[in-house]
Order: C-alpha cells, then sequence, then structure tokens
C-alpha cells in the first residue's frame, strides 16, 4: 500500500529519490519546445517509477474558467487504450445493469446504490454513466460526484440510453475530458512502455479534439502550453 509522502519514506530515500529526479531533469532544455517524437523520446529516459509509468499531457487553455460557455467539456475515441485500468460505474434499470456487467462495468446499480453513496460519501470507480431516467435521482450525490468530476453529462456522452455501447467505448480508448478550475486539462495517453508510434497516435487525437473544442468567445492565444510528463517525472514542453 502506498501511504501518503513522507509518512512511508525515510529521509535518506527522500533525498535519494530527490537527487535522481534532479539528474532527469538535467536531460530536458526549459528554454526549448520540443516536437512530440522528441518528447516521447525524452519522456522514455525521464521514466521515474519502477513501474510502467503512465504518459500524461497537460494542457493550460486561453479560455476564461469563470465563463461557463468557455468551459471545455467533450470525449475522444483515442486510436489505442491508454493502458490505464478503468473503473466503469452504471447507474441503470435492472435489466440494462446486467447488459452493462457483461460489458465490462465494474460498478452497477440504480437507486440503492445511490442511497449506499450517499450514506458512505465513497466512491469506487473512476467513470460514471447513467441513463437519462436515472439522473433525477442522481441529484442525491450530485456533489459526491461532482467534487470528483464524475457527474454523467450528456456533452461526455456518460448520459446515454445505451449504457453498454458506452461502458464498450470506454474499454476500447475512450476518454472523456474537462477543463479545470485554472484552464488546464490533463489526461492519460498511453504507458512508457507503449510504442513510441502508438503514443503519438493518441497524442494528436487528442490535442486535435481540443483544438476543434475551441469555444467562440475565446479571444487570443487559445492553446498556451503543452507539456508532456511521466508519472513523477520531470515535464517536456511541446509545440502546440
Amino acid at each position: 500500500m502506498r501511504g501518503k509522502p513522507g509518512n512511508d519514506c525515510t529521509t535518506k530515500e527522500k533525498i535519494m529519490r530527490s537527487k535522481r529526479y534532479q539528474e532527469l531533469i538535467k536531460k530536458i532544455d526549459k528554454n526549448k519546445i520540443y516536437s512530440l517524437t522528441e518528447a516521447l523520446g525524452l519522456i522514455k529516459e525521464t521514466a521515474n517509477t519502477k513501474f510502467d509509468s503512465s504518459v500524461e499531457i497537460h494542457i493550460h487553455l486561453g479560455t476564461d474558467p469563470k465563463k461557463p460557455e468557455q468551459q471545455i467539456r467533450a470525449t475522444v475515441m483515442l486510436p489505442h487504450p491508454t493502458g490505464r485500468e478503468t473503473r466503469i460505474a452504471v447507474f441503470a434499470n435492472e435489466k440494462d445493469q446486467k447488459k452493462a456487467q457483461e460489458a465490462g462495468a465494474q460498478v452497477v446499480g440504480g437507486e440503492e446504490l445511490i442511497k449506499e453513496i450517499k450514506a458512505s460519501g465513497k466512491l469506487d470507480f473512476d467513470v460514471a454513466i447513467a441513463t437519462p431516467e436515472m439522473m433525477r435521482h442522481l441529484g442525491q450525490i450530485a456533489k459526491i460526484l461532482g467534487t470528483q468530476g464524475m457527474m454523467p453529462n450528456p456533452k461526455s456522452e456518460t448520459v446515454t440510453p445505451d449504457p453498454v455501447k458506452t461502458v464498450k467505448e470506454l474499454l476500447g480508448g475512450k476518454v472523456a475530458f474537462r477543463s479545470d478550475e485554472t484552464s488546464n486539462i490533463h489526461q492519460i495517453i498511453g504507458k512508457v512502455s507503449f510504442e513510441p508510434k502508438v503514443l503519438e497516435d493518441n497524442l494528436k487525437a487528442f490535442i486535435d479534439t481540443i483544438r476543434k473544442a475551441r469555444p467562440e468567445g475565446v479571444k487570443g492565444t487559445y492553446i498556451k502550453s503543452i507539456t508532456l510528463s511521466s508519472t513523477m517525472g520531470p515535464g517536456i514542453r511541446v509545440g502546440s
């Protein structure tokens, strides 16, 4: 089990980890904007974990997060699965629950599941899908889901009359994303062990989707910066 930083690491371990990180940073020119190909090569060189790190993209947008119409919320079907194990919850009637579970959803339920979550305040999943008729019941746990960015929404296609199709798409490479309160978007697009071509395909598809999602009211530069990193690894600036 991984504890909180500082609780399960000795001072020596933290110093050693810091030294390694500082060595990795030296491989990156902070003043350079790298191409995707160059950045992906550096990602593999600077991976800083013993496990197969995720490759993450961080995009800073020139949107105004205070304006609802400039908040980005959408989905993209990546060419390749990200390698991330995603626990999916489906809120639906009994018939759809069974079908969704057979399709790969790990958590299924209706009003009883909603009551359990309301009582415990805990979420044992990463993505929530709901049928339209279940949405009125989800209001009871909207705050719990909302704080984790998991409230089903038509824009992210997580409110759907066909939850089985959505479950299959999510397991096959479809990801839902949104901009946060600081106009940043963060997304895992693969694993360090993946072939460079696989990672590049996913990156290009994701960046293209962000470009197409530009709100009409945005003035000036829309994509201000794009940074790639591995889990716990240093950031690498890439061209937009």
